[in-house]
C-alpha cells in the first residue's frame, strides 16, 4: 500500500518517529503495561493511542489524576523507557514511509520530529538502518512546549534552513496534524499500525 502526499513540490520532509517511521506503538503499549503494573494502574489501549504525542510525563501525571494514584513521574518515566530500549530489538519500519525516505533521500534534507527523546529516537532509527538519512532530530530535549504547539516543527525547519510553507510533514497522531498545521506546514497523514 502506497502513501499518496499531496500535490507541489517540498524543499524539506519532516517525520514524526514512533508509529510514523517506527511502527514502535505497540511496543511502547507493551512497555508502559510493563511499567504500570506495578501500581496497578490500568492504561487502556484505545486511551494510549488517543493519547499519541503527548509527553510521557504528562500521562503519568493524567493517569495519577484519573485513578487517584502517587506514581512518582520520573521513576515510572525511566522505568518505562528501559523496558522500551529492551523492546527494541522487536521493532519493525512503516514500509510506506520508509519507501518515501529511499525515494526523497539526497533530494530533499530530511529531519524526525518527535516527542521521545534522543536516545529513544537513535536507538529506533539505528535498529532500523535509518538513522544516516536524517540531517537533523528534534527530540523531547530541545523543545519547551509539546504538539500541537508547533514549536518543534519550526525548529526543525530552522534547523535545516527551509521555510516553514515548503516543508512536508509525515505523523500518525491528531497532535501532530495540529501541529504541522500550526506550524503552516503542509502534512500526511500516516495510518496508525496496531499490530494485536
Amino acid at each position: 500500500m502506497s502513501l499518496p502526499l499531496p500535490p507541489g513540490e517540498f524543499a524539506a520532509y519532516l517525520f514524526d518517529c514512533d508509529g510514523t517511521i517506527v511502527d514502535s506503538m505497540p511496543l511502547h503499549y507493551l512497555a508502559w503495561q510493563r511499567a504500570l503494573d506495578e501500581w496497578g494502574c490500568e492504561f487502556p489501549e484505545d486511551l494510549f493511542y488517543a493519547w499519541g504525542g503527548r509527553p510521557t510525563a504528562d500521562i503519568i501525571v493524567a493517569l495519577n489524576e484519573r485513578h487517584g494514584l502517587a506514581m512518582p513521574v520520573a521513576t515510572v518515566v525511566e522505568n518505562r523507557e528501559r523496558i522500551f530500549q529492551e523492546l527494541l530489538p522487536q521493532v519493525a519500519a512503516v514500509p510506506e514511509v520508509v519507501a518515501h525516505i529511499h525515494d526523497a533521500h539526497r533530494r530533499v534534507p530530511f529531519a524526525v520530529v518527535s516527542g521521545s527523546t534522543r536516545a529513544t529516537v537513535t536507538a529506533s532509527l539505528d535498529a532500523l538502518g535509518l538513522l544516516d538519512r536524517f540531517d537533523v532530530l528534534v527530540c523531547a530535549e530541545d523543545y519547551t512546549r509539546a504538539k500541537p504547539d508547533p514549536e518543534a516543527f519550526l525548529l526543525a525547519a530552522e534547523q535545516l534552513g527551509v521555510a516553514p510553507g515548503s516543508c512536508l510533514v509525515f505523523e500518525d497522531t491528531d497532535l501532530g496534524i495540529q501541529a504541522a498545521t500550526a506550524a503552516g506546514m503542509a502534512s500526511v497523514r500516516v495510518p496508525q499500525q496496531r499490530t494485536r
